[in-house]
């Protein structure tokens, strides 16, 4: 190549005050691209707005100081409409800038984008982009002939072009990434007063159908993994280099391989590696792992999240989480005896849901005894399984608003607005029960539940739509804890 040429890459300034709430996330996504950009001799620049909670004056004002050849951004279903937007702005400074978008939703959705928006966007990534987005700039500024690209869509004489799906990559341990691009300064687990906080991957992919879900299409229900050794070395590096202490593992399955998983644990025990992990795995992985449980905590795991979706046996089905009722309450109280933080979710709004259900569910969740529970309402993306049983019922087509806080879809027997009310009212009527028990807890939980209690007042989705008397007592609560 003879120069070198810039690749701008930036995160959508969305929020919707969900997982913002409890921290500052980096994309992990732009680490590897980075990486492999960089190999090739590209000079890349990760520009978190999202992160920086910049808006579009200060994007084009970041884009006129970098100059790039090319902006490259990135879109969940809830975010395309921000990212197309900074493409726009992009093409709107200097037309000759290539724009690329990738992730989740243009990997489906590449026709409605490229139909709709081909006059800013010049290519979507499908799939993984390590390899593809190289590739695609290689050929794009060699001359080169893009339909020879595997896993791309563009469009051309008034029609979407799209090329045959690119292999999975299978040497995850061998993938270069670009840490040192990282501002480390932006990215903090609030809970954790002082922390430095990455996101981190340990395999990828995700082998289960659950109908709701869009990782097991994106991954193409395939898991593959990094090797423990790979993996671990990276959490020393991290914590030497930039003094992170609490890693995210971004993986839908970390611990599908229960031998490779043991590993891991092992490894951070023997090199006394204390930094904490908050993590997401499957009922299942945690009832096969109960007599290891108390490595998990000597590891460091501080916090697992696994998906109940539902207390229902027949949605459970529905939703092909593969999992039985019982078997959900059995995992909580494991991670909970091992004085691990437990989080779950369960995902409400389907067509026949009625108050009364919402109302049953809570009462279980109550039951099931988690530290931390959302109620989240169900989401229509375009690519899962379950979007035709719900397109009929689907009242808002804005995707800025499918983040599972806002209903997009109505019940047989509720408006979109009656269900809203009922999830914030679940959520708080799980939080009051527990702020009742939480005497009972230990001073580590106790803690940690004061400060999330501060955070859903003050910083998250909910802060926004609690009833003022509601906010009051919890804030009281706080002090005199």
């Amino acid at each position: 190549m003879s120069k070198r040429r810039r690749v701008l890459l930036i995160t959508p300034p969305y929020h919707s005050g969900v997982v913002e709430a409890a921290g500052v996330w980096l994309n992990l996504a732009f680490v590897y691209l980075a990486g492999s950009l960089r190999v090739k001799g590209y000079e890349p620049i990760i520009y978190d707005a999202m992160s920086y909670w910049h808006g579009y004056e200060e994007i084009e004002k970041r884009i006129l100081e970098v100059d790039p050849n090319v902006v490259v951004s990135t879109a969940i279903t809830a975010a395309i409409v921000d990212a197309l937007k900074v493409l726009k702005l992009a093409k709107r400074i200097n037309p000759k800038i290539v724009t690329v978008i990738g992730n989740v939703h243009p990997t489906f959705c590449y026709e409605e984008i490229l139909r709709e928006h081909h006059e800013y966007v010049d290519y979507v990534v499908r799939g993984e982009g390590e390899v593809t987005l190289v590739e695609l700039l290689e050929t794009v500024f060699n001359g080169g002939d893009v339909s020879k690209v595997k896993g791309i869509a563009y469009w051309e004489e008034e029609g979407v072009k799209v090329t045959p799906d690119r292999e999975l990559i299978t040497d995850l341990d061998n993938l270069p990434t670009a840490w040192d691009l990282v501002d480390w300064s932006v990215y903090t687990y609030k809970p954790l007063e002082g922390s430095v906080l990455a996101v981190v991957s340990s395999s990828r992919g995700c082998s289960h159908h659950c109908a709701f879900c869009s990782q097991q299409l994106f991954w193409k229900r395939k898991w593959r993994a990094r090797s423990p050794e790979n993996f671990v070395n990276e959490l020393v590096y991290l914590r030497e280099k930039f003094g992170v202490n609490v890693v995210m593992i971004s993986d839908e399955t970390p611990t599908l391989s229960r031998e490779r998983w043991e590993r891991i644990l092992d490894l951070k025990i023997e090199k006394g590696l204390d930094t904490i992990i908050l993590m997401e795995t499957r009922v299942s992985d945690i009832l096969r792992d109960r007599d290891i449980m108390w490595k998990y905590k000597k590891a460091s795991v501080e916090h697992i999240y696994v998906g109940v979706e539902s207390v229902s046996q027949s949605t459970l089905e529905l939703f092909k989480k593969n999992i039985r009722v019982e078997e959900s309450k059995q995992a909580l109280d494991i991670i909970n005896e091992h004085d691990i933080i437990s989080e779950t979710s369960f995902v409400l709004g389907m067509p026949d849901d009625t108050k009364e259900t919402i109302k049953n569910c809570v009462e279980l969740a109550k039951y099931y005894n988690p530290d931390l529970a959302f109620f989240l309402a169900i989401t229509p993306w375009p690519y899962a399984e379950l979007y035709s049983e719900l397109k009929p019922y689907i009242e808002v087509w804005d995707y800025s608003k499918y983040n599972l806080v806002e209903p997009v879809v109505r019940t047989k027997e509720m408006s979109r607005e009656e269900l809203k009310e009922e999830l914030f009212k679940a959520t708080m009527e799980f939080y009051m029960h527990k702020m009742k028990s939480f005497s009972s807890l230990n001073s580590f939980k106790r803690e940690f539940m004061i400060k999330v209690m501060k955070l859903l007042a003050t910083n998250s989705y909910l802060s926004q739509t609690m009833k003022e008397t509601v906010v009051k007592k919890i804030k009281k609560f706080i002090k005199l804890k």
